[in-house]
């Protein structure tokens, strides 16, 4: 209950940083934010299965419509990139998505479906949940069960998941390189690419990672701090270099067209680099290669010797 009065008030506030807040809760991983570079005109709180992102997946979220004073404890799926496997039918078929609830055009997030409303009223020494269907005071034990009872069931939904044989958890589609584009994006700041290129924000809300477009999702969209000029990164994940490479050029060309941007560059992001891609950049000389080096170590735990 305290985490999320804090993040009512950071909210009221357009503060953006996350570090105070747990990363984990209740088994899950637990992801705050407020917006990249400015503050998001819907602040959340999710609580994601280890085996799904934030950009791609199902979960339990908090969400603040700060406009509407009220507070959406939803079943969230994410906007950016759909999965393989959603809520239950049981769910969508009886539970209002938050646009129908509403019953307005929302920001972000219409499609994720309603499990409890709060109409929040920030006092100066209080913050009062009031139950948007009924008219009740919310009290902090109402809070905590609510949350409980939607993280039960979802860690449940996500259990039996695991055990069927054709699902995308079981299968094991989340190996490393699969991560490998939120990693970038989250740890943007700390890479060779953050210092020259810029995520793209708007509404404070991120848009660059899995950029859509008419031809198809580009993994990456950035632009030149100097320059202004889009830059296309695209991950070479389990495709050939000719994939790549036509992917990579195609959506360069229809930046081009669309964002009327004639110096937009284009990098591949991959693990090893082939004659196939050397050759290429022969003649894309708009176009660069990074490569990416995973590295473990493993280090004994010792069981430390107790002072008698």
């Amino acid at each position: 209950m305290q985490i999320i009065n804090a993040f009512l008030v950071q909210a009221q506030k357009g503060e953006l940083k996350t570090s105070s807040y747990p990363k984990e809760w209740s088994g899950v991983k637990m992801k705050v934010s407020f917006g990249m570079g400015a503050p998001a005109r819907i602040p959340w709180i999710a609580f994601i299965a280890p085996e799904m992102q934030a950009s791609k997946g199902f979960y339990p979220v908090y969400l603040y419509y700060k406009e509407l004073s009220t507070l959406i404890l939803a079943y969230g799926i994410s906007e950016t990139e759909e999965f393989t496997k959603t809520w239950p039918v049981e769910i969508m078929n009886s539970t209002q998505t938050i646009q129908a609830y509403f019953d307005e055009d929302v920001p972000r997030y219409g499609d994720s479906y309603v499990f409890k409303a709060y109409r929040i009223n920030l006092g100066a020494e209080k913050i009062e949940y009031i139950y948007a269907n009924d008219n009740k005071i919310a009290t902090e034990k109402d809070i905590e069960s609510d949350l409980a009872t939607i993280l039960n069931y979802y860690k449940n939904v996500v259990s039996i998941e695991v055990t069927k044989t054709d699902s995308a958890l079981s299968q094991g589609r989340f190996y490393m390189e699969k991560q490998l584009e939120d990693f970038i994006v989250h740890n943007w700041e700390k890479t060779e690419l953050g210092k020259e290129y810029d995520l793209i924000i708007e509404d404070g809300e991120p848009i660059s990672q899995q950029y859509k477009t008419d031809i198809g999702s580009i993994d990456i969209l950035a632009r030149d701090k100097k320059t202004k000029s889009y830059v296309v990164i695209e991950l070479k994940k389990n495709q050939t270099s000719d994939d790549t490479i036509g992917q990579l050029t195609r959506y360069m060309g229809w930046i081009m067209d669309k964002k009327g941007d004639k110096n937009v560059r284009g990098i591949i992001i991959a693990a090893d680099y082939d004659n196939k891609l050397q050759y290429a950049l022969k003649v894309l000389h708009n176009v660069q290669v990074f490569l990416y080096k995973v590295s473990f170590t493993l280090d004994e735990f010792k069981i430390k010797e107790t002072v008698q």
